[in-house]
């Protein structure tokens, strides 16, 4: 057994025979964090012809741009490479689109004005796979391009001097769903083990790849791409990087975010860091994120990171309204049998509509598509469950868009308004046929089926070796079956949101349990129940209680 072999908890020997981890060997692979078990990064399909050409752009000092998508893992990106070869000795140029202005990826007048200003080299961050036309108007102005990318490929690759994206045809890199923030990191190592073998380093410091860490847990995170394979590795030693906090910028996020002195776990950069990062270039203008990010000490970095605490701050504010216009829509479109969601306003900011999008999906269990007007294009955000290919639904309408692009549990477009009505409906076709009733019923994943008895602080610790959660490694859910002894409802401070249930167990007293907006299962307590929860400790006053928090509860079967 998996759990005797390797000496593991029994609880989380479960959990990873649940989640296909059956032998000894799978379970040690997944568990293994260790840097040298990254793959070799030249296994990426590209990255030879990268490395070769930025090596000729650092011994002949060319001017080179790098041009980051205005998200987290763009801004990340750009951040990481920009980083990484000032410390090889090249002075680099760096270009985030203006989101509202330029719209996603490249566009034909920023390539045409960085020609006129001397780029020779333009590397792309979390963009340029579909780029065609522009990567061909680089070439025809003798800009050399490298695109650096993690999107889904087109069938035709653009012309540029390379493209890394593991999920292209040929590529070998084992870890398919890296974001480009893991991307550009095996760029970086690439670059340093070549470096190093042509004696670029003699008499110099080489840069330390690991401090480089932190920027790509930040990209990883945010982007929400699988925990698993090289990306657990990569996101487990760039949190602890983060908790250091070394990077001026990075301590004045944690500060303004009031994160600083605390372990930063997947959690944190998920709800408290990335979402600061990403506020400016979802309002304004995303250079701030990346001036943070780079600035050289903290009293420079201290007033971007609280710009970007304020961005955020309108942000939520922004989507507060936006949400309780969204849900409306929602709810008269569900009423009408729908199983896609297209909404569209001309007063939503273009900017907010993907978090929007994602409340939605959690609350209405559809895939969501959130489109906002600006300066007479439609600008919209999707997001998915399971089951559904959001990618290659869009991508089977795609002629009435001006433009799109994504992968399967996310992606953007460009509309005409005068479209939107059509392509509403079709949109709510490809889903109607795509889905059936049972896919639009949340399902509540079980890891381990547990007792009281074997959860305990030791059970809790040994859990946290899973970390970090995320995306394709979620947070273990355990189940139990229970007799409710003295059922409460707590009040939402949420305005319209349902109350809480708090719970008391009679077969374990001393465990907090709480249901957050579940107090409408509260009539479910009167009889014995089965509880779905997540565990963890809680202190208060110097006193530690398990606390379960439940994700779902169901009256027992007879």
């Amino acid at each position: 057994m998996v759990g005797a072999e390797l000496k593991l908890h029994p609880v989380v020997a479960r959990v990873l025979v649940a989640r296909g981890y059956r032998t000894a060997a799978d379970a040690t692979k997944f568990l293994s964090d260790a840097l040298t078990e990254l793959p070799d990064p030249f296994t990426m399909k590209g990255l030879p012809q990268a490395v070769e050409r930025i090596l000729q752009a650092i011994l002949n000092q060319e001017p080179v741009t790098l041009y980051g998508d205005y998200d987290v893992d763009g801004v990340s990106s750009t951040a990481l490479l920009t980083t990484f070869l000032r410390q090889v000795g090249l002075e680099v140029r760096t270009y985030i689109p203006h989101r509202l202005e330029e719209g996603y990826g490249l566009n034909r007048a920023a390539i045409e004005r960085l020609a006129a200003e001397g780029t020779k080299l333009l590397i792309t961050l979390d963009c340029g796979i579909t780029s065609h036309a522009e990567i061909e108007r680089a070439n025809a102005l003798g800009v050399n391009v490298i695109v650096v990318d993690h999107h889904a490929v087109p069938e035709v690759m653009p012309n540029a001097v390379a493209v890394l994206n593991p999920l292209q045809p040929g590529c070998e890199y084992p870890t398919k769903w890296l974001c480009a923030g893991g991307v550009t990191f095996n760029l970086c190592m690439g670059l340093r083990k070549t470096l190093r073998e042509r004696g670029f380093f003699a008499g110099k410091q080489e840069p330390n790849l690991k401090q480089l860490l932190d920027l790509v847990a930040l990209a990883t995170v945010a982007d929400v791409v699988p925990l698993t394979g090289a990306n657990r590795i990569l996101v487990t030693h760039g949190l602890k990087e983060l908790t250091a906090g070394r990077r001026p910028g990075v301590r004045a996020l944690k500060d303004v975010a009031e994160v600083g002195g605390i372990e930063i776990t997947a959690g944190t950069v998920g709800f408290r860091l990335g979402p600061r990062i990403n506020a400016a270039g979802r309002l304004d203008d995303a250079s701030v994120g990346l001036q943070c990010l780079l600035a050289p000490n903290y009293e420079t970095a201290l007033p971007l990171a609280r710009a970007l605490d304020s961005a955020n701050a309108e942000r939520q504010q922004i989507e507060r309204a936006m949400l309780n216009g969204a849900i409306e829509q929602a709810e008269a479109a569900v009423a009408r049998g729908v199983r896609g969601l297209v909404l569209s306003s001309p007063d939503w900011h273009p900017g907010v509509v993907g978090i929007v999008a994602s409340r939605i999906v959690e609350r209405f269990h559809r895939p969501t598509i959130l489109i906002g007007v600006h300066d007479g294009m439609g600008k919209g955000s999707a997001r998915s469950i399971e089951g559904f290919h959001l990618h290659d639904a869009i991508k089977s309408i795609s002629g009435m868009l001006a433009r799109f692009g994504g992968h399967k549990a996310a992606a953007g477009l460009s509309i005409d308004p005068a479209k939107l009505a059509e392509f509403t409906l079709a949109f709510e076709t490809v889903a109607g046929e795509r889905l059936d009733d049972a896919a639009l019923i949340p399902r509540c994943r079980i890891d381990a089926v547990v007792s009281a008895k074997e959860l305990d602080e030791k059970a809790v610790e040994a859990l946290q070796k899973l970390a970090p959660f995320g995306m394709g490694n979620p947070e273990p859910v355990l189940a139990m079956r229970g007799q409710v002894a003295a059922p409460r409802v707590l009040q939402n401070k949420t305005p319209g949101e349902p109350g809480h249930l708090k719970l008391t167990l009679e077969s374990a007293p001393a465990f907090d349990v709480i249901g957050f907006r579940l107090a409408d299962k509260v009539g479910l307590t009167e009889g014995p129940i089965d509880l779905a929860f997540k565990i963890s400790i809680d202190e208060y006053r110097g006193v530690s209680r398990l606390a379960l928090k439940l994700t779902q509860l169901r009256a027992s079967p007879a």
